[in-house]
């Protein structure tokens, strides 16, 4: 029981830093986040005409799609002020990716919150918490080296980073599009990297939550 328990708390160490990743990605996929970062001061104005209330809308709309469980006929059906479709066929097979990473990653994120209750009750049944929460505290150390790494190659390129994520997880350049393609002019690059910023900055707060009060709650024990 020894050997299984400590393979166990080892594991919740490792999986800590997807566990609090996952749930900062969650929690920009939201209205309030498309509302925080347009307001952003400096964020881009789209040179093609989208108004403010005209980007919210659409990026919106297109948030739903990704949350729900309807067919990529929720976007192709739609249409712009002018008459043109919301997206062409090319972004709507991105977005059909993008959905399917989106709900995967929904479902690993679940899957790692039951994991770590689980285990929690578990640990206190059998009079281990000390050993769970210092496996907490320790997965928060090593999430925030993890972050600190990431935000780090966010200021020295984010270019990059952004082309290594796509690259990993789309397959060639499925990904690239025009200026003028409805997807760049609601979600820039700006949007991109203060995204990415905002994840590494709730990770970070989380990552330091679990570190200090996880060791913490373990000296009490």
């Amino acid at each position: 029981m020894k050997g299984a328990s400590r393979w166990l708390f080892g594991l919740l160490i490792v999986l800590l830093p997807l566990l609090l990743i996952t749930t900062s990605i969650r929690m920009l996929l939201t209205p309030l986040y498309l509302q925080v970062a347009y307001h952003l001061p400096g964020f881009p104005p789209d040179p093609f005409g989208f108004t403010l209330e005209e980007r919210l809308h659409w990026a919106n709309y297109s948030l739903s799609y990704l949350l729900n469980q309807a067919d990529i006929s929720f976007l192709s059906s739609q249409s712009l002020s002018n008459g043109q479709p919301l997206y062409n066929p090319r972004e709507l097979r991105h977005m059909v990716d993008v959905k399917n990473l989106v709900q995967l990653m929904i479902r690993v994120w679940a899957g790692l919150l039951l994991l770590y209750l689980v285990v929690g009750l578990w640990a206190w049944r059998i009079q281990q918490t000390r050993a769970f929460w210092l496996a907490i505290s320790r997965g928060g150390w090593l999430t925030l080296g993890l972050v600190l790494l990431i935000l780090m190659g966010v200021m020295v390129s984010f270019n990059w980073l952004f082309t290594a994520f796509h690259r990993l997880f789309f397959e060639g350049d499925t990904w690239l599009f025009y200026y003028s393609d409805t997807l760049i002019r609601l979600f820039p690059l700006r949007f991109w990297q203060d995204a990415f910023t905002a994840m590494g900055l709730l990770t970070i707060s989380m990552a330091l939550v679990a570190a200090f009060g996880g060791k913490r709650l373990a000296q009490r024990k």
